[in-house]
């Protein structure tokens, strides 16, 4: 199905083995970079951050702003160890303007600098946006509606889920919910000559065996063009699924299920971003694992179970999803568990097969360093330090923007 969104001037083997052997609590520093105070700075986070060449961060958040309906921000480091945050736009899409409000997914750069992201409400429809965000030579930003979602045939509510870009430009998300059944789309936008997008829907979730509701989960693509996902539902047996979307030679995209989870040891309600790593393996997060899903040559997949959490010191409720180093090694947040309020983990492979996670940083019940890390995905920069956020705690219980350094 093809939509207009031009808008505003804008059967398969699993193995639950390769269990962590052992928790190791590390010596990592956490620094606050900033606490939002839910006022002009924005506030509670929900998602993490696209670095430029320069190491600025950029990311949004859903509420705060001058219209309360959330901001884009960029925080630059300063030569003494402190860092600036600086708005670069304000949402107002929840008083009726239809450029979007409540930015719950994080950002993607394209070749030229330009941002994209979504919003969860707003727009033309007040089912959410596709937006792109264009620099200006004197610092300002122009905000362009790519597309609006209509909470019917071509989606509604992208609730946390971010994009992605192909090597032509073409983007790539997903919403929580409408399509031609109510449960959600996978969709491509491609840009027109005349600077309007088209939107196509690759597949609507039926509910039913295919998935259903993929919730907070960025697609991503392999080597080959193929893109995967996660559907938190449905599926075989109602435990969610991971899917792949192929396309053609006639340009029509193909969707198959690759894994449907079983609950127990293979773990449900698959959330956050999938990652995946040279060898064309996805590593992934349920409500209680981290899970890695290796291909084979006759196109069906295996689940191998990289961690089990307890709840107790290891952490609980790994909502986010996973980033993975140039060594191997993953890194993800859990909403509870650790010392209090959540962690910071790292999952670190061993010649044997078997994965150590490592603790960077349990969250205390003060709050001053942050509180549940909800669903944002990590950012990991060459010189391994780790960067996210919290929805709330710090110094407004408005959330944080904090630093880990190895």
């Amino acid at each position: 199905m093809t939509h207009g969104c031009g808008g505003m001037s804008r059967a398969l083997a699993i193995t639950a083995v390769a269990l962590t052997l052992a928790i190791a609590v590390s010596a990592q520093t956490e620094t606050i970079l900033h606490s939002f105070t839910a006022g002009s700075d924005g506030g509670e986070p929900q998602d993490g951050f696209v670095a430029d060449s320069k190491g600025n961060l950029y990311g949004t958040a859903p509420f705060g702003g001058t219209d309360n309906s959330g901001v884009v921000f960029e925080l630059t480091p300063n030569s003494n160890g402190t860092w600036t945050e600086q708005v670069l736009y304000n949402f107002s899409g929840n008083n009726g303007t239809g450029d979007g409000a409540g930015p719950y997914s994080g950002l993607v750069f394209d070749s030229k600098g330009d941002l994209y992201g979504t919003t969860v409400s707003g727009g033309s429809a007040f089912n959410g946006t596709v937006f792109e965000l264009l620099p200006g030579t004197n610092g300002t930003w122009t905000e362009k509606i790519l597309c609006n979602f209509n909470g019917g045939s071509n989606g509604g509510s992208p609730y946390g889920e971010g994009l992605v870009l192909d090597s032509a430009g073409n983007i790539y998300g997903t919403t929580y919910s409408g399509g031609a059944y109510g449960f959600g789309t996978v969709f491509e936008l491609v840009a027109g000559g005349s600077g309007t997008w088209t939107q196509t829907v690759l597949h609507s979730f039926t509910g039913g065996s295919d998935g259903a509701s993929p919730f907070g989960s960025t697609p991503v693509f392999d080597s080959a063009g193929n893109l995967y996902g996660l559907a938190a539902d449905g599926g075989p047996h109602d435990y969610g699924v991971v899917y792949q979307l192929s396309r053609g030679s006639n340009g029509v995209w193909k969707y198959r299920v690759v894994y449907a989870f079983l609950g127990g040891a293979s773990g449900n309600g698959p959330t956050g971003d999938l990652v995946i790593d040279s060898g064309g393996n996805l590593f992934g997060t349920t409500k209680y694992t981290v899970f890695e899903l290796i291909p084979s040559s006759n196109g069906t997949w295996t689940e191998k179970t990289l961690h089990r959490f307890v709840g107790g010191a290891d952490g609980a409720t790994p909502d986010a999803g996973l980033v993975l180093d140039t060594a191997g090694n993953l890194y993800g947040t859990t909403y509870s568990g650790g010392a209090h309020r959540g962690t910071v983990y790292e999952l670190i492979p061993g010649s044997n097969g078997t994965w150590t996670e490592k603790i960077l940083h349990s969250f205390s019940s003060t709050g001053g360093d942050g509180v549940f890390p909800g669903f944002a995905t990590l950012l990991v920069d060459a010189s391994g330090n780790v960067y996210g956020t919290t929805p709330s705690g710090g110094t407004s219980n408005s959330g944080v923007v904090f630093k880990i350094v190895p």
